[in-house]
């Protein structure tokens, strides 16, 4: 994603800093985006070399990619340096990351879903959720999602679709979420493209009304990654608008962007 992320900021025309984190080993510590030469960090360096890099770089905007265990460390940081950041990664304590941000009075847009038509997917499940409550009660949900191997949770994004889907009368669990991460399942049952096996989001939600004679079907599949990393530079483009207009709110999710039609 980090890569994704700064190939969609070049050709967008941002200015990339030629500075990132990861814990995975990189030849050298430096590697090339768009012939641009990045040197990567390990994160344990992040404290010590993010407050030089905002002296040299003052409308620094922080994207964030990472694993969930290091969310909230990775948002306290943030926090204590004041940096304003697009936080795309899911997982780890989301209410204690709300509760951090908006203690430290920074901005930022965190949303567990960057791709922008999945957003506006998600706007209106949000929108029938609110409006009609309990329209599928008593109907069952079965929820299947296939992601790379490496991703380690379930999905925010099926997340916040079982959670309109609960507030449109549903009783279903996220336990209940069929998660499905090995490759050979993943192109035999999910139909997931051989060439897109380490980046792909593949969604699927079927419900079944009580007496078993009438069925939706919701599904949205994503190969690749230029999805998300586009829908992340138009979350750092619209953060940057609010801080240079010193927005009251601070804290964004990408719905907030969608709404105010600041995407490319």
């Amino acid at each position: 994603m980090g890569k994704a992320v700064a190939e969609a900021a070049v050709s967008a025309g941002l200015q990339l800093v030629p500075v990132s984190f990861s814990a995975m080993e990189v030849p050298d510590g430096k590697c090339e985006i768009c012939d641009r030469e990045i040197c990567i960090h390990d994160p344990s360096e992040s404290e010590k070399i993010l407050p030089s890099i905002v002296k040299e770089y003052p409308d620094l905007i922080v994207v964030d990619y990472t694993v969930p265990d290091a969310v909230n460390a990775n948002a306290d940081l943030y926090c204590k340096l004041g940096l304003p950041f697009v936080m795309g990664t899911t997982g780890g304590d989301r209410q204690l990351l709300h509760k951090t941000v908006q203690d430290a009075n920074i901005y930022a847009v965190i949303s567990p879903q960057m791709g922008k038509q999945v957003v506006a997917f998600l706007a209106a499940m949000e929108i029938m959720a609110e409006q009609f409550p309990g329209a599928f009660s008593g109907y069952k949900l079965e929820v299947m999602e296939s992601h790379q191997a490496t991703k380690l949770d379930v999905s925010g994004t099926a997340k916040a679709v079982v959670s309109c889907f609960q507030k449109l009368g549903i009783s279903f669990d996220l336990d209940e979420v069929k998660l499905v991460r090995d490759p050979e399942e993943q192109v035999t049952v999910v139909g997931v493209p051989e060439e897109h096996l380490a980046g792909h989001a593949f969604h699927m939600y079927h419900l079944t009304s009580p007496d078993g004679t009438v069925s939706f079907e919701f599904q949205h599949n994503v190969c690749g990654r230029s999805i998300y990393a586009e829908g992340t530079v138009d979350a750092a483009m619209f953060l940057y608008t609010k801080i240079q207009s010193g927005a009251t709110k601070k804290l964004y999710d990408m719905i907030d962007v969608l709404r105010e039609g600041n995407m490319r």
